[in-house]
């Protein structure tokens, strides 16, 4: 359908036009309306063309490596979206979607080529939608990056919580039980044998002494492994969290398309009653 003129003077992109210019402009471009859930274009598409959102919501998503459904823009009024494949004549990398009646305006190469020929200043929107939905992109794969809670810690553990967790993972094994108590039998019966003699004798007042100064220096050394461990806890609960919500979110997804679904199926039997009671 051809583009009124009036359409373009209250989109944003094209409202710095004169009547002239948007006159040309107009009988370039087409515009073209998507009822509810209705695809706009898909992943893969080379259509080499782009829109500009009258009216209506539009819903841009892509799929990421586990196959789920991530929702990387909703354009409004004024917005647009598919300008980077359009401009890159490059397959789209999203799908889109029509949320409401969205009213778009369907634009090539040639017709952005023309209006920033009349209009430099034009490109500057465009520059800056294009730098929100990097911007955008950029958030999306911060929050969405996969971190493992053991190799962040880790990165980021300082020499002595380093040396913490060693002696730690050292104290709470039996190589180090069953050392100790060998040291301890050694250590009383030498004692004992020398008798008098001995460095240390009974009750072993060396001995307490060693191991009192053990117990002090091991109990924070413990302590500062335990406080690390909680952290890896705590991010990991953190991440649970988000995988949760993510799980969570896919669900209410499959509910939806699944209303959807029954209310397709609704209306068609009630398409079938009625062609049966005309028979």
């Amino acid at each position: 359908m051809s583009c009124n003129p009036e359409v373009l003077q209250h989109v944003p992109l094209f409202a710095s036009l004169n009547d002239d210019e948007t006159a040309v402009l107009a009988g370039q471009v087409e515009v073209r309306t998507f009822h509810p859930r209705q695809r706009i274009y898909k992943m893969g598409d080379s259509t080499g063309r782009a829109y500009v959102v009258v009216s209506g919501r539009v819903r841009v998503t892509t799929v990421d490596q586990e196959h789920q459904e991530v929702v990387v823009d909703e354009p409004t009024h004024g917005e647009f979206f598919g300008f980077a494949s359009m401009l890159e004549q490059t397959p789209h990398q999203t799908d889109a979607v029509a949320v409401d009646e969205a009213v778009c305006v369907e634009v090539d190469r040639e017709d952005i080529s023309i209006l920033l020929q009349r209009k430099p200043l034009a490109g500057m929107e465009m520059l800056r939608v294009l730098g929100r939905q990097f911007h955008a992109a950029q958030q999306l794969v911060r929050l969405r990056a996969m971190r493992h809670p053991n190799e962040i810690i880790d990165r980021e553990a300082t020499f002595g919580q380093r040396i913490a967790d060693a002696v730690a993972g050292f104290g709470g094994s039996w190589t180090f039980i069953l050392s100790f108590l060998m040291g301890l039998v050694v250590y009383i019966s030498a004692s004992i044998l020398l008798g008098k003699r001995a460095w240390d004798p009974y009750p072993f007042i060396l001995l307490n002494l060693f191991l009192s100064m053990l117990a002090a220096l091991q109990a924070p050394v413990i302590m500062m492994s335990q406080n690390r461990q909680d952290t890896k806890d705590r991010l990991r609960s953190e991440l649970d969290y988000d995988v949760n919500r993510r799980a969570e979110s896919e669900i209410q997804g499959l509910a939806r398309k699944l209303n959807l679904l029954g209310e397709k199926m609704g209306d068609v039997e009630e398409l079938l009653r009625e062609k049966l009671a005309r028979e």
